[in-house]
């Protein structure tokens, strides 16, 4: 593109003239799927031992924000931190294969903690949510980050700046230097911590969704205006970046469609891997197997090493998920939980687990992310599948309605948390007057009331 910044008017343009009356219908469903998903496993994430301690910790003051699934509210930063990192330590929030990561997990944190301070209209959310979106999912598609760049926590604060923006009313030239400014509050998140288990890798993508507050901030106070800052972080320092890909056929191809959401407690490179082996399970017995041969693509590959030492790492070793789903049939939150991974059957079948990178496989990236699995019983004969996507993705056996809220009914029965409330809050939150009541309604422990913000913000 010979204009570098051409492309961030044409993202600022579209997020603020975004009207929701214009959106395909089909969209509009879509959207609402992505946010009940989004919901129910951020309610799972606080849940979790994990997840309570670190609300415990923060302590988070009787604010306007809610904090899905606690009965407690905050700050629009504490709540927006606070579900930030829970919607995203189960490994089970929504994705996007052209984005290569999790568009609304960097944007529905700060847009609904906004909008329950801002006391906006439902329609004027939908807006912004979709407007993130699809900002956050062209910044990255667009990039292309440097080998052992995780994609959480920088090209995701696009989208929330966008998304911020588009709540606060702003013009397009304020957008535009609100989405710029983004660029320059981009983390450096290693693929390494990951590995390693370290989950300060789940504030990353909490501090995209403030990084897109904050950068709207200076942009509505006149401190920060639309350079090409983005094309050093991300088009530089970072990894590389097409500026033609962040203004693709906005308003005409909708990338918020092509997402996929997930059935299993693990990156979602591990899944087609996954999905092979409960293809198989039916007629192969775990004690009958001698080894499994998992050939993928190159940004599966690096998931190669048996790690159970903490949830973490599990997520994020496909021989440990091969080896929960074969032996227990899913790979539910609970596989990779402290009492999970001491799973000795578990670890045995894990053991004969071998990860080959199979060049020809990334000819077929990014549209399918492919998993061949070869599993050799102990009489001598092999069982092979192939997986082309993940189950849930867009073009693999997608998710219907009926689907989303069983899987939402898995999560939070457990935890005493009303499925159908949560159900109810998300069909009514798009056409209400003042989203703020219908948000405190979002489902908390039994014994714990939620209230609505007493004043709206002027």
């Amino acid at each position: 593109m010979d204009d570098p910044l051409a492309a961030l008017d044409d993202l600022g343009s579209f997020a603020a003239g975004l009207a929701w009356d214009d959106v395909p219908a089909a969209v509009q469903a879509r959207l609402a799927m992505v946010l009940l998903d989004h919901l129910a496993v951020t309610m799972a994430g606080h849940g979790t031992p994990e997840g309570g301690r670190l609300v415990a910790t923060v302590d988070p003051s009787d604010g306007p924000a809610p904090i899905p699934g606690t009965g407690r509210s905050g700050s629009v930063e504490q709540a927006a931190w606070l579900n930030g990192v829970a919607g995203c330590g189960l490994e089970l929030d929504e994705g996007n294969k052209y984005a290569r990561g999790h568009p609304a997990a960097h944007v529905a944190p700060i847009a609904l903690a906004r909008a329950a301070e801002a006391r906006v209209t439902g329609q004027e959310l939908a807006a912004a949510l979709l407007a993130g979106y699809e900002v956050a999912a062209r910044a990255g598609a667009a990039t292309r980050l440097h080998p052992g760049v995780h994609p959480h926590g920088n090209w995701g604060a696009l989208g929330a700046a966008a998304a911020v923006a588009r709540l606060a009313g702003d013009d397009a030239a304020t957008t535009t230097a609100a989405i710029g400014a983004a660029g320059g509050l981009v983390l450096a998140t290693p693929f390494a911590t990951v590995l390693a288990g370290n989950r300060v890798r789940d504030a990353w993508i909490a501090h995209a969704n403030l990084a897109g507050l904050h950068a709207r901030s200076l942009a509505a106070a006149g401190l920060a205006t639309a350079t090409a800052t983005v094309d050093h972080t991300l088009g530089g320092l970072l990894g590389e970046l097409d500026e033609a890909v962040l203004a693709d056929d906005l308003g005409e191809r909708w990338t918020v469609t092509e997402g996929y959401f997930k059935q299993h407690a693990s990156c979602s490179y591990t899944h087609p891997p996954a999905d092979a082996v409960l293809e198989l399970r039916e007629d192969v017995d775990p004690d009958a197997v001698r080894a499994v041969r998992v050939r993928t693509h190159h940004l599966a590959a690096g998931l190669a090493a048996l790690r159970r030492d903490d949830r973490l790492g599990a997520m994020f070793s496909i021989p440990w998920v091969v080896g929960v789903a074969l032996v227990h049939g899913d790979c539910a939150p609970a596989r990779f939980s402290d009492a999970g991974r001491r799973d000795s059957t578990v670890a045995r079948v894990a053991e004969r687990v071998a990860v080959v990178h199979d060049p020809a496989l990334d000819d077929r990236l990014p549209a399918e992310r492919v998993a061949i699995v070869e599993v050799e019983l102990e009489d001598g004969t092999t069982r092979r599948v192939e997986a082309p996507n993940p189950v849930g993705d867009a073009d693999h056996h997608p998710f219907d309605r009926d689907r989303l809220e069983r899987k939402a009914r898995d999560l939070l029965d457990p935890l005493g948390l009303d499925v159908a409330v949560l159900v109810g809050v998300v069909d009514e939150l798009f056409q209400a007057d003042d989203v703020a009541p219908v948000l405190a309604r979002l489902p908390g422990p039994p014994d714990v009331a939620t209230t609505v913000p007493p004043n709206p913000v002027p």
